[in-house]
C-alpha cells in the first residue's frame, strides 16, 4: 500500500515503515521511520511494554495514617530507590489491572488489600514507550509475608506515617517519577 493512501494520525504524523529491533519477554523495542507534519522524514525509536499497576497501601498506625513503600536497586540507575509497590504480569498480560495491583502489593510486601479503589492511568514516559499503568489506593490492610521474585531478592518493605513519606517527597529522597504521579494522583482525589 503507497504511504500516500495513509492518513495521518492524530498528531499529523504518518508511519511511513516500522520494523522490530529487539525483542525479550519484557520489553520490545520498534524502529518507526515517519513523516513528520511538516513534510520531513524521520525515525522515531519506541520502546513497547506491557501495561502495569502501582499501589499506594495506606495504614493506620498509633499516631495516624501510614504508607508502606519498597526500596530496591535500580541496574540502569545504578540507585537504590523507594518506590511504591508495582509491576506488570509479562506471562499474563490480559489480567485486570486490579489483580495485578493485588497481586504486586502481596507479592513485594505481603499486604492483602481489603479495599481497593482506582485513582487513574498514567504513562510510564510517553516520549518514548507506550508503557501505561494504572494507578490504585489500597486500605484495610492485612499484613502477611512477602513472596517476591528472585530479581526482587534485594527488596524491603518499609510502613511509615504518610508525614515521613510527603517530607522524603519534599526533599528529594523519592525520585521515581511513578511514584510521584501515584501519590500526586491519589492526593488529587483527596484520598490522603
Amino acid at each position: 500500500m503507497s504511504t500516500e493512501s495513509v492518513p495521518p494520525d492524530d498528531g499529523g504524523f504518518v508511519t511511513l515503515s516500522s520494523r522490530i529491533v529487539y525483542e525479550n519477554r519484557w520489553t520490545r523495542v520498534r524502529e518507526d521511520i515517519i513523516r513528520r507534519p511538516d513534510g520531513n522524514q524521520g525515525l522515531y525509536g519506541i520502546v513497547e511494554r506491557g501495561e502495569f499497576a502501582v499501589v499506594l497501601p495506606l495504614g493506620r498506625g498509633p499516631d495516624g495514617p501510614t504508607v508502606t513503600l519498597v526500596r530496591q536497586y535500580r541496574y540502569p540507575v545504578r540507585a537504590r530507590l523507594w518506590e511504591l509497590p508495582m509491576g506488570m504480569w509479562e506471562d499474563r498480560p490480559d489480567a485486570a489491572p486490579d489483580m495485578v495491583a493485588r497481586g504486586e502489593l502481596e507479592e513485594e510486601t505481603g499486604l492483602r488489600a481489603g479495599t481497593l479503589r482506582h485513582a487513574g492511568m498514567l504513562y510510564q514516559g510517553a516520549g518514548y514507550s507506550t508503557q501505561r499503568g494504572q494507578v490504585f489506593l489500597a486500605t484495610d490492610l492485612t499484613p502477611g509475608a512477602p513472596r517476591r521474585e528472585a530479581t526482587e531478592g534485594d527488596m524491603t518493605s518499609h510502613t511509615i506515617p504518610l508525614a515521613e513519606m510527603d517530607r522524603m517527597v519534599r526533599d528529594g529522597e523519592i525520585t521515581c517519577m511513578v511514584t510521584l504521579a501515584a501519590i500526586a494522583l491519589v492526593r488529587a482525589r483527596g484520598w490522603i
